[in-house]
């Protein structure tokens, strides 16, 4: 019923001609307004990480370890947004790896950072986690809180500063789309916490933040939710590149 009042409520705004003026990067630069965090800047020969769950993982080959590879890169977000990279940057020599999992939580992340994370030696390392550290809560009996994740979190970065001295973070925010399958009115506001701690942690940590509920919370003004995603948590090819397109708004050569 949700995803019938989403697409009755977008055919009528279309029938307005409200959405006539609205494109991506306008989507984007609206989400993007007011965000305080500078952009990461790319710098030659720099090492790209991305780490997180299975929005991150999506289909990659966990035996594969070579940078800029479709494996490696699996086929999801990552794959997007490390192709545009290498086609805008291809004088940087960027090295690109996707080391996503799914199912992960912060906890996890930090079972296998060293050797999933720290002996990559990346330069620009980009996390998004925290969709998990929620919703197993409702799903799977997991135990953990919000101020569980919270110094999960900070205690995984400030080891990874530790470790690589001038690293460049990047922070995605974990977003929902409610009325899509899996998520509805009972995660909130509970799940608003997870989105406001990676926001406050990026800013303690002096990352780039990527306000990606701010994303998809736009792009209903040009199609529903259930055009951008699966089932609230993870996107459809239409929010992939919606993410892909968020991420390179957040650096810059």
């Amino acid at each position: 019923m949700n995803q019938k009042n989403n697409r009755r409520n977008f055919v009528k705004t279309a029938a307005t001609g409200v959405i006539a003026s609205l494109s991506i990067p306008s989507i984007i630069t609206s989400a993007f307004a007011g965000e305080r965090s500078k952009k990461t800047i790319l710098s030659q020969d720099d090492v790209v990480l991305f780490q997180g769950d299975s929005i991150t993982d999506w289909g990659r080959d966990h035996n594969k370890n070579i940078a800029n590879d479709f494996g490696t890169l699996g086929s999801g977000y990552v794959l997007l947004t490390a192709s545009s990279l290498l086609r805008e940057y291809a004088a940087k020599n960027l090295k690109i790896y996707n080391k996503g999992i799914s199912g992960n939580k912060v906890f996890q992340l930090s079972d296998r950072w060293d050797t999933d994370a720290l002996t990559i030696k990346p330069n620009v390392l980009s996390i998004m986690i925290g969709v998990n550290d929620y919703w197993h809560t409702i799903t799977s009996g997991y135990k953990g809180t919000l101020d569980v994740y919270r110094d999960d979190y900070r205690k995984l970065l400030d080891r990874t500063q530790k470790a690589l001295p001038g690293v460049k973070f990047i922070i995605g925010e974990p977003f929902a789309m409610k009325g899509v399958k899996a998520v509805d009115d009972t995660w909130y506001p509970a799940f608003d916490g997870y989105r406001k701690v990676s926001r406050e942690t990026a800013a303690e940590f002096g990352a780039t933040f990527i306000p990606y509920q701010s994303v998809m919370d736009e792009a209903l003004k040009l199609a529903p939710a259930n055009y951008w995603s699966l089932d609230g948590v993870h996107p459809s090819a239409a929010g992939a590149a919606l993410m892909a397109y968020a991420w390179q708004n957040a650096v810059k050569g």
